[in-house]
């Protein structure tokens, strides 16, 4: 999988460096409090919500479990709409097809509507590498695009910038790509929205060539389904000759009755709206309205991988609502570059290391950007537990195991750096299984308590440095037990 961003350390190194940016914290900590509060108003008024829930789980394990089926449905259903099914197993033959298609229109510019799977692969670079320059239009992606910089949320990607620092943005770099920013810009959210559609205004009327994601697709038609809250989908997909869609294979949906479901959860749990003001919709192609020609790249990337893990597999549900990374203490704390990946947060946390795999060094540290506090999983639209998923490419990391990689089944060796920690669980594990050793070692941990250390030695350091060591009770559990109820129960 593509995506990583280059050079990044693991995510504790990352995490440390960004907790002392004052300014990222006090932005994230705004945004993140002012989505979640809007999202539980908006998520209780409906007093189905749970079932919604459910159901939206249901629908996308079912899919999950017969996704050969329904994509096959899909490519047949597009096909017959007058659209052109491609199929790519990694990000490097996404990007092949993408830019072979753009080339063929003969243009050398497209405009994209906010996409994920376009991010995750790595499109921009590969267009700019054949000579294609791609026009971000979303409001937050242009931010990022103008100022060279990388998303850091899933809904807002620039999340992490004020409005001071976005007029500064948009003063320097709009004329270096397009229409420059008016004289006089202020920092005003009316000001700053004006000066971008100004700017993206040109880029739409001009375009022949339209790249987009998709939220969902519904196999029974062939349908592909956009929501967003600008307007700027909407023009992506209408005025452009040529329309490129690239989504990967999780995103499907069997039936217009299932898509219902995630036409009210999504809204709610992302933008914290009843619905999204435009949710745009096609199916193929048409002679009196829209693109005259259609291609769809379904992208695999490390899906079917995932999809082979029978725990981690669940967090192909995820619709991208960004609920989870709105409540997580950690996201809000570290930002989200810190994942070292497209996809920031909770979500990040379990999908980047499953896509990519745990051999590099940030992805085997990712399953630890957590407190397992499980306030995601509470948040969920899909019902995606991802505590437990944590803690299940935790025992990947350190134990290494069987797994699919690239289609094979494979025997991953322990990531480097958890020798001690696999030495400490095999002895909690032999003590558990001998309760005279548990039982005497309890008590000497008690009765020394005024002896132990602080913070731990050695490669004990790593866990204690941020954390406070708990104090040993003077009495273990068993004896007390023994003491207060023992008499009692023995004497009945």
């Amino acid at each position: 999988m593509s995506g990583t961003f280059v050079g990044m350390p693991s995510f504790p190194k990352a995490a440390h460096e960004a907790v002392g940016n004052t300014t990222l914290r006090a932005n994230l900590k705004h945004a993140t409090h002012t989505i979640r509060d809007k999202r539980a108003k908006a998520v209780a008024e409906l007093d189905d919500w749970a079932l919604l829930r459910e159901a939206g789980k249901q629908i996308k394990d079912h899919t999950l479990r017969h996704l050969d089926t329904y994509l096959v449905q899909l490519e047949e259903a597009v096909t017959a709409a007058g659209g052109v099914v491609h199929w790519a197993t990694d990000a490097d033959e996404a990007n092949r097809i993408v830019t072979r298609l753009v080339k063929e229109t003969g243009e050398s510019e497209v405009v994209k509507v906010k996409s994920m799977a376009t991010q995750e692969i790595g499109l921009n670079e590969a267009l700019e590498e054949a000579g294609i320059a791609a026009y971000e239009t979303d409001l937050a992606e242009l931010i990022v695009q103008l100022g060279h910089d990388r998303p850091s949320h899933i809904l807002v990607p620039a999340i992490h910038r004020n409005r001071g620092e976005i007029r500064d943005i948009f003063t320097k770099e709009m004329g270096e790509w397009g229409r420059p920013a008016p004289e006089g810009l202020t920092d005003t959210p009316a000001e700053l929205a004006e000066a971008a559609r100004l700017h993206l205004r040109e880029k739409f009327l001009r375009a022949k060539v339209g790249i987009s994601g998709a939220n969902f697709m519904v196999a029974e038609t062939g349908t592909l389904v956009v929501v967003e809250s600008e307007g700027n989908g909407r023009m992506c997909l209408t005025l452009p000759e040529t329309l490129i869609s690239v989504v990967g294979i999780e995103k499907i949906v069997p039936t217009w009755r299932d898509l219902e479901v995630f036409l009210q959860t999504l809204p709610r749990s992302s933008t914290a709206e009843r619905m999204n003001p435009y949710t745009s919709m096609w199916t193929g192609t048409t002679d009196t309205d829209g693109p005259q020609t259609f291609h769809l790249v379904l992208i695999d990337n490390g899906r079917t991988d995932t999809l082979a893990d029978e725990v981690g597999r669940q967090a192909l549900r995820c619709i991208r609502c960004s609920a989870c990374l709105n409540v997580c203490p950690v996201y809000e704390r570290a930002g989200g570059h810190a994942y070292g990946s497209v996809y920031p947060g909770p979500i990040g946390a379990i999908l980047s290391p499953q896509l990519r795999g745990t051999t590099s060094e940030i992805d085997a540290s990712l399953p630890y950007a957590s407190s397992l506090c499980g306030a995601c999983y509470e948040v969920c639209p899909v019902a995606i537990d991802i505590p437990e998923v944590l803690v299940h490419l935790r025992e990947r990391v350190v134990q290494g195991g069987p797994a699919t990689r690239q289609g094979n089944r494979v025997v991953l060796k322990p990531a480097k750096g958890h020798a001690a920690e696999r030495a400490a669980m095999r002895a909690a594990g032999w003590a558990f299984v001998h309760p005279g050793a548990l039982r005497a070692g309890q008590r000497v941990a008690s009765r020394t308590r005024r002896f132990h250390p602080r913070t731990l030695p050695g490669p004990g350091r790593a866990w204690s440095a941020t954390r406070d060591l708990p104090q040993v009770p003077a009495e273990p559990f068993r004896d007390w037990w023994q003491r207060t109820h023992g008499k009692k129960e023995s004497g009945k």
